[in-house]
C-alpha cells in the first residue's frame, strides 16, 4: 500500500464511516467495515477503480448487508431493549448536522425505527435520505433495477414514517434542559422532574443482559419520574454526569472515576423530554468513551 494510496483513502474514511453506522446501527462494527474496506482497496488494481467514491460506497454496503443478516439473528435474541451504540457528534464523526433534518437522521429514534426494514431496504433508505444518491446510482451500487430500489424505497418510507414537524429549542437550552433533569433525578424533587417530562414520555434502557436494566420500556410521566428517583438514590452516589451531543441531540454521559458507565439520549418534543435512551451495556460504550475521553 503506497503513502499516496493511504491518504486518498482516509479523505473518503469519515463518509464511509457515517455509512456503515447508518447501515449497522454499531460505531464498532462501522470500524471494522471501514478497515475491511481500506484492505480491498489497498489490494485492488486501481486502473480498474473509475470513480473510488463510487468503488468504496458499493463495497461498505455490501459489507454492511453481510453483517446485517447476523445481526438480525443476534437481536433477536437479544437481551431486553436494542439500543444503537451511541456517537458523539458534536466533534463531526457523523459529518456536518447543520440542520433539523440531518440531526434526526442519525438521532436514536430513526436508527431504531431503521431497524423495521430489511436490510436491502435500509441500505436504499440510507442511501438515498442520508447520501442523497439518486436512484439509479442506488441500483449500481446494489446491482438491482432502478425501478426496484425505486419500489424498495417507497416501502421503506412506509414503514419508516414520514418526520413530522416539531419545535426545536436552541442546543443551549436543550442543554440546560438535560442539567435540570438531571438536577432533578439527583436531588429527588418528584414535582421538578414532571415538570420536564412529556406525559407520554418513555425509558428505555439497554444493558444486554450485561448489566442491571429494565428489560421493559417505563411509559407514562409518573411511572418513569418515580422509576427515576428511585433509580438515583440506589445508584447515583459518586457518579459524575456531563452533558454531550449525543446522536445529533441532546445527551448525558455518566461517569465512575475515568470509566463510562453508560450514555443516556434525550428526544424532546415542545420542550419536554419525550424519550430517553439510556445505553448501559458496557459492549457499547467503548467507542463513545474514547471519543468523550478525546482519545
Amino acid at each position: 500500500m503506497t503513502t499516496a494510496t493511504a491518504d486518498e483513502f482516509e479523505t473518503y474514511r469519515s463518509r464511509l464511516f457515517g455509512l456503515a453506522y447508518r447501515m449497522l446501527g454499531s460505531a464498532e462494527e462501522a470500524e471494522d467495515t471501514v478497515q475491511d474496506a481500506y484492505l480491498r482497496f489497498s489490494g485492488a488494481d486501481r486502473g480498474a477503480i473509475e470513480h473510488p467514491a463510487a468503488w468504496l460506497a458499493k463495497v461498505v454496503t455490501n459489507l454492511c448487508l453481510n453483517r446485517l443478516t447476523s445481526a438480525r439473528v443476534r437481536r433477536e435474541r437479544y437481551v431486553g431493549p436494542w439500543l444503537p451504540e451511541p456517537v458523539v457528534t458534536s466533534d463531526g464523526t457523523l459529518g456536518p448536522l447543520e440542520s433539523a433534518e440531518r440531526r434526526d437522521a442519525v438521532s436514536m429514534a430513526m436508527l431504531v425505527l431503521l431497524e423495521r426494514l430489511t436490510p436491502t431496504e435500509r441500505a436504499v433508505y440510507v442511501l438515498r435520505e442520508a447520501f442523497a444518491y439518486g436512484h439509479r446510482e442506488i441500483a449500481a451500487v446494489l446491482e438491482l433495477t432502478e425501478a426496484n430500489c425505486r419500489q424498495l424505497y417507497r416501502r421503506a418510507v412506509r414503514r419508516v414514517g414520514e418526520p413530522g414537524a416539531r419545535f426545536e429549542p436552541t442546543p443551549e437550552r436543550q442543554e440546560e434542559l438535560v442539567a435540570s433533569f438531571v438536577a432533578a433525578a439527583r436531588e429527588g424533587d418528584l414535582a421538578r422532574l414532571e415538570k420536564l417530562l412529556a406525559a407520554d414520555v418513555t425509558w428505555s434502557s439497554d444493558g444486554g443482559g450485561k448489566v442491571s436494566a429494565a428489560l421493559r420500556p417505563v411509559e407514562g410521566r409518573e411511572k418513569v419520574s418515580r422509576f427515576l428517583l428511585g433509580l438515583f438514590q440506589r445508584f447515583a452516589q459518586g457518579l459524575d454526569f456531563a452533558t454531550a451531543e449525543i446522536n445529533g441531540g441532546p445527551g448525558v454521559a455518566v461517569w465512575a472515576g475515568g470509566t463510562l458507565l453508560g450514555v443516556v439520549a434525550f428526544e424532546l418534543r415542545d420542550g419536554l423530554v419525550v424519550h430517553a435512551r439510556a445505553v448501559v451495556n458496557p459492549d457499547k460504550l467503548t467507542f463513545a468513551g474514547r471519543q468523550l475521553a478525546g482519545v
